[in-house]
């Protein structure tokens, strides 16, 4: 199952939508076009909604990570909701989770971007 993105937004908060396998090759080149894509047009907020993620591989963890590298070089800030339980395993693996901010209530997830007053939060 190729990776689908659907981006929306909530104030100034871009909320991208996944669906699917974050793998190397198309599942991760698409990640990387989609947030090449949001930050090109200047949000600096970003909530990656992992619900409908069921795998990721390496290919996939290194467009996350180089998602995160370009946020911080443009100033902004990337956070994860609804991570699988696969997927939460991984990022406890990797130690990613000492890297990314992640949330299981969408709400939340979109306060904290606001109650820090910045995007690096």
């Amino acid at each position: 199952m190729s990776l689908k993105a659907t981006t929306t937004s909530d104030g100034d908060v871009t909320v991208v939508r996944l669906d699917g396998k974050i793998t190397l090759g198309e599942g991760s080149e698409t990640l990387r076009e989609t947030l090449r894509t949001v930050f090109d047009s200047g949000t600096t907020k970003v909530l990656l909604d992992l619900a409908g993620v069921s795998y990721i591989d390496s290919g996939g963890l290194g467009a996350l990570v180089g998602g995160y590298t370009t946020a911080k070089n443009k100033g902004a800030a990337i956070k994860l909701l609804h991570l699988q339980k696969r997927v939460q395993g991984l990022m406890q693996m990797t130690k990613l989770y000492l890297v990314f901010e992640a949330f299981e209530n969408e709400a939340d997830a979109i306060q904290s971007f606001r109650s820090t007053g910045s995007a690096s939060a």
